[in-house]
């Protein structure tokens, strides 16, 4: 019995470890890959600002880059199209079925909290009037938010937080908006916290 009992103990002790490892990996190591794809993503689109630009960009492709001040001067992220594991493991994604910035209607982009670099690990702390600046080719996009991503919470099949007008599907867009969702807390709930933004201000690149 002590052999078995013994035997049992080391694969307990052996599972520990491995788990505590996957565990550091998902929190730690992620992060290390992903702000390194992340840097090259802002590499690859600031190259691709000094070519024509494509109609529409093609899923994975990094489209914009973000900036919000109160996370720091230094902060910047690229903005990926999509939304899949690949795309989040490399910076923000963009929900694909919504507009472009400066578009009317709504862009809307998610990101992690935890794991994989967590661009959005301080979102919730932002609040009403914080900015949103998002850089594309030929301009600069300033959004101002409407309140805090605290304030709102909703569940995976909420949709209507994508929608062009959120909340009003037969109204037509007139203005254009930004959407911000991530996880509602650390350990990867299904529950988004939204925060919503209205353009405020563009300038033109030269």
């Amino acid at each position: 019995m002590r052999g078995v009992i013994r035997g049992l103990g080391i694969v307990l002790l052996v599972a520990g470890v491995g788990l505590l490892g996957w565990v550091g990996w998902q929190y730690f190591g992620t992060g290390i890959t992903s702000n390194q794809q992340m840097g090259e993503a802002e590499n690859s689109l600031r190259e691709q600002w000094k070519k024509p630009a494509p109609t529409k960009p093609a899923e994975g492709d990094p489209v914009v880059l973000i900036r919000i001040p109160k996370f720091g001067e230094k902060w910047e992220k690229p903005v990926i199209e999509g939304v899949g594991k690949g795309e989040l493991a490399r910076g923000i994604g963009h929900y694909p079925q919504t507009q472009l910035p400066g578009q009317p209607g709504n862009f809307a982009i998610a990101g992690h909290r935890v794991t994989h670099g967590s661009p959005f690990r301080k979102l919730l702390e932002l609040r009403k009037g914080d900015q949103v600046i998002v850089e594309t080719g030929d301009a600069i996009y300033t959004y101002e938010l409407d309140g805090s991503p605290r304030d709102l919470t909703v569940k995976p099949a909420d949709n209507w937080v994508l929608e062009p007008v959120p909340g009003k599907p037969q109204e037509t867009a007139t203005k254009s908006i930004i959407t911000l969702t991530t996880c509602q807390d650390l350990f990867h709930s299904p529950d988004r916290s939204v925060a919503f933004g209205q353009l405020v201000h563009v300038s033109k690149k030269s």
